[in-house]
């Protein structure tokens, strides 16, 4: 193996500050069965010298830190509370604290002392390629204060696997088991503190800020983990300076200049999140200060309790300070131990000679500049003075610049190792130095569970240790800046918890500040990116129709849920479309009921009439009482239909409609037809036509063919292609229920057939419309196939370019209107008859009415067979009588001619059996 010997640098002259061997680089000691190292950075810079070349010599520190001074204490505090303790049964713990300067390369320095083999008189550290059996000085050690400074030092502990606490270094990267095997720490990783700075940022409204941090890994480390999680959260970065890690850095105090500069050029950012050690943010705030910037300073871990930077004189300028510290716990113990260090001794711990020392020199001061004094001299400074000035103690310094995070967390990693250690020394002699390895302690140390304010605590896989953090609000109070817990963030949970409502009321209030690249959106509104690269820079638009938000900034409007939702332009919420149909209530729909109520009262009145006379000649010319009850009954089927258009469209109410209103239609005009096709058959004298009618004149049959018919073509529209409720979104704010016909073939067919029949209705109707006046059915049948065929033409295009809710009425108007046509011209004009001409509706007026008419019909009679072209039956024909005397005409000398045909010659009857012939199909009807 090779041995590599650990050189003693020249760092001063005097005894205090000199280094004669190994030994005197050491900060503070105390000797033990087991040793643990520590390593802190009680110093912020280190002095750089000046000549040319640079020698590898470690120089002296300046910037003595008070928080980090304490938490040397506080291990030492730690440590002896343990030895007196019954923890470790009997075993004794010692200490070697080194002082890193904030320097990586000092820190290396000490961690190479502290890999030195145990018991070497040379402190030679043994290069092997086992470690397994190799005693070093330390078992453990805790710190290091910076993470830049962790991450060296614990990569070279890692060659031994030498356990590494931290009670401050907080970089994520350090969780990494794979590079840092051996590191573990009191504290959370930056990952959850810049997780929860953007839960704070985004639950204040904010999203346009600034970022400065330190140029050093643990800030660039930081300023990454938080852009990280900005981006998941929306929250944009407006522009991020990074200071020089080192004061002594030509750069420094230009940059601060520049940092300040963009943060008043930047008006529309007030958030400024801060990743800098103490004295960086020291030297920020005076510039601040000078320039009078006020901002909200959200503060890392690293300086959010800083007593040194809250007491700047004129601080409140600055704004509002609110951070994230580590949870602390009871420390009434240590705060009991300051009140009796100066009765310490300090032979064996130079920071504590060096406060004093340093407190002599500055004792004259009031309280912050006799801080700053401190912070300001160097051990340069120190090996100057003579020693002659006498040494002034101030009971209150100490205990007023406690951080408690910094401090909980310090005790808490020591109690770590000796928990461990304990775990080590169940079945073992510890105080022989060798009885364990340092891996082995650090197996240990994965299982280890501490009490911590009566919660269990332990490391997790990524060796963090999972607690929360305070979040700490600077506040004024009596004139003086306070450092004041404002709420608890609860790491697992990604929550604030506050005690009081009190505490929530300071935190409502940071809402009163906005920090935005643009003006939040409002309910209703969406984001519009602009040109910038940021997407928290936008322009604000209304959502369309049927689009709404209902929440400030959102990056797109939803769509209304389905068809069944609107919303207007600029909506914060859909609306329920409105649901139209043909109501009850509706004025319209009342009207037409009353028409359809009136239209049955008048079948119903009409009924009674002919049952009451049924014996007169009018009754029985009407084709007898059955047939008119027939007749008045699909009447009034098609009155009843019109209900089922009105209302609620149901399954049942659109099969039923169109189905009842048919076939009921159908078994009217079948009726009808009948009647017409009997007219035609009594005034017929073609013998060929008459022989044709008599054989379709079969009225039972008929009606039921000509029904059936319809029936057929019913059942078959609702077995394949059946009405149903449809619901019509053509109007954009409502939805009409209305009844879908299945099939328009289907619809068409039913009507087309009906149109049809009384087409051939009005035909045969049309040739018998000569009839006496008071029994003329012939003529008002006609003008009642005319009302119904006017009525479905125009019903036609009327109802293709109709929608909305009063569709359904258009269907019942025009029901109505072709029901009222034919019951009226159909039985209107008998019931007159029947009521007010009662003379004219007797026997004997009866066949005086045919006698006279069959008079004048018989003149008109010509021949009893004339054979006429079918096609010409239909034309009105003026036949030419040329009969000259009686005698021809019963010789059949007279001739007769039909425009457009030949001269025809035939016998005349005489003009009494004319009259008689006459009176017989008269009667007949």
């Amino acid at each position: 193996f090779v041995i590599f010997l650990i050189p003693c640098f020249v760092i001063g002259t005097d005894v205090a500050f000199s280094c004669q061997n190994a030994d005197d680089f050491v900060g503070a000691s105390s000797p033990g069965d087991i040793i643990i190292g520590g390593l802190f950075a009680v110093h912020s810079e280190m002095l750089h010298p000046e000549e040319d070349p640079i020698k590898p010599v470690i120089q002296n520190c300046a910037g003595f830190e008070i928080q980090v001074f304490l938490q040397t204490l506080a291990m030492i505090h730690a440590i002896e509370t343990i030895n007196n303790s019954t923890l470790l049964s009997g075993v004794t713990l010692g200490y070697e604290i080194y002082d890193t300067c904030a320097e990586v390369t000092k820190a290396m320095a000490s961690a190479l002392r502290f890999l030195s083999k145990f018991n070497s008189s040379e402190d030679a550290v043994e290069f092997k390629c086992n470690y397994s059996d190799y005693i070093p000085r330390v078992k453990a050690v805790t710190g290091a204060s910076y993470s830049e400074v962790s991450m060296a030092v614990s990569r070279l502990l890692a060659l031994q696997l030498i356990p590494q606490v931290s009670p401050a270094s907080s970089a994520e990267i350090l969780s990494d088991k794979i590079r840092f095997p051996s590191f573990f720490r009191t504290i959370p990783s930056d990952f959850h503190q810049t997780r929860a700075m953007t839960r704070l940022i985004c639950e204040s409204g904010w999203n346009w800020i600034g970022v400065i941090a330190t140029d050093d890994d643990n800030g660039r480390f930081a300023l990454e983990s938080f852009g990280v999680q900005a981006m998941a959260n929306n929250v944009c970065i407006a522009f991020k300076e990074m200071l020089p890690a080192y004061l002594t850095d030509g750069t420094f105090h230009t940059k601060v200049d520049r940092a300040i500069e963009k943060i008043v050029k930047e008006t529309g950012v007030n958030v400024i999140v801060v990743f800098m050690r103490q004295f960086h943010v020291l030297k920020l705030f005076k510039k601040a200060i000078e320039m009078n910037v006020k901002k909200i300073w959200i503060a890392s871990d690293n300086w959010s309790a800083a007593v040194k930077i809250s007491t700047i004189p004129n601080i409140r300028q600055l704004g509002t300070v609110v951070g994230f510290g580590f949870k602390s716990g009871d420390i009434s113990s240590f705060q009991e131990f300051l009140r009796n260090l100066r009765e310490k001794p300090t032979e064996n711990n130079k920071f504590l000679h060096e406060y004093i020392m340093l407190s002599s020199l500055c004792a004259h001061l009031e309280y912050h500049d006799f801080q700053t004094c401190i912070a300001n001299h160097s051990q340069d400074d120190l090996l100057e003075n003579d020693g002659s000035k006498p040494q002034i103690w101030r009971d209150d310094f100490l205990n007023a610049n406690i951080e408690p995070g910094f401090i909980h967390s310090t005790i808490l990693a020591v109690y770590a190792i000796a928990h461990a250690i304990k775990g080590q020394c169940k079945d073992r002699d510890c105080k022989d130095p060798s009885a364990f390895t340092p891996w082995e302690l650090l197996e240990e140390l994965k299982k280890v569970t501490v009490i911590d304010d009566d919660k269990e605590v332990k490391f997790d896989s990524n060796g963090d240790m999972s607690t929360s953090y305070d979040v700490l609000l600077w506040k004024e109070i009596d004139g003086h800046m306070e450092i004041t817990t404002m709420a608890e963030y609860d790491a697992q949970k990604g929550g604030f918890i506050f005690e009081d409502e009190e505490k929530k009321k300071d935190f409502l209030a940071l809402k009163k500040v906005q920090s935005t690249c643009s003006q939040h959106c409002r309910p209703g509104q969406v984001k519009k990116v602009t040109e910038s690269p940021h997407t928290c820079c936008y322009e604000c638009m209304y959502c369309p129709e049927n689009h709404y938000s209902n929440q400030t900034d959102m990056d797109y409007c939803y769509r209304c849920n389905n068809k069944t939702y609107w919303a207007p332009v600029n909506s914060t919420t859909c609306y329920r479309k409105t649901i139209y149909f043909l109501a009850w209530t509706d004025w319209f729909a009342i009207f037409l009921l009353l028409l359809s109520a009136f239209g049955v009262v008048l079948v119903l009145s009409i009924c009674v009439i002919f049952t009451k006379y049924l014996d007169t000649p009018v009754v029985k010319a009407s084709g007898g009482l059955t047939v008119c009850y027939i007749i008045l009954f699909s009447h009034f089927l098609i009155f009843l239909s019109t209900v089922f258009f009105i209302d609620v469209p149901t399954e049942f109410k659109c099969k039923t409609r169109q189905a009842l209103f048919g076939i009921s239609f159908t078994l009217c005009i079948s009726c009808i037809l009948i009647k017409s096709l009997k007219i035609l058959l009594a005034f017929s004298f073609d013998p060929k036509l008459q022989n044709f009618l008599k054989c379709m004149y079969k009225p039972i049959p008929a009606v039921v063919t000509c029904t059936g018919i319809q029936v057929i073509i019913c059942t078959f529209w609702l077995i394949f292609r059946t009405p149903f409720v449809n619901q019509n979104f053509s109007i954009p704010r409502a939805i009409i229920l209305e009844c879908n016909e299945g099939s328009i073939v289907a619809f068409g067919i039913m009507l087309g057939y009906i149109a049809a029949l009384a087409f051939i209705c009005f035909i045969f109707a049309f040739k018998g419309r000569k009839l006496p006046e008071n029994y003329n059915e012939a003529k008002f049948i006609t003008f009642g196939m005319l009302i119904y065929f006017i009525a479905w033409i125009v019903f036609i295009p009327v109802y293709a370019t109709t929608f909305g809710k009063y569709l359904p009425a258009v269907e019942i108007i025009v029901v109505l209107i072709s029901n009222y046509g034919i019951l009226c011209c159909t039985f209107l004009p008998k019931c007159y008859i029947i009521i007010y001409k009662q003379e004219t509706n007797t026997k004997s007026a009866f066949l005086k009415m045919v006698y006279t008419y069959s008079s004048k019909s018989a003149g008109s009679v010509a021949v009893s067979q004339v054979s006429l072209d079918s096609k010409s039956s239909s034309l009105r024909a003026t036949i030419t009588d040329s009969c000259k005397t009686e005698n021809d005409s019963v010789n059949g000398n007279c001739h007769f001619q039909v425009p457009g045909q030949p001269l025809i010659k035939g016998k005349v009857l005489p003009k009494s059996a004319a009259r008689t012939t006459v009176r017989k199909r008269v009667s007949s009807i």
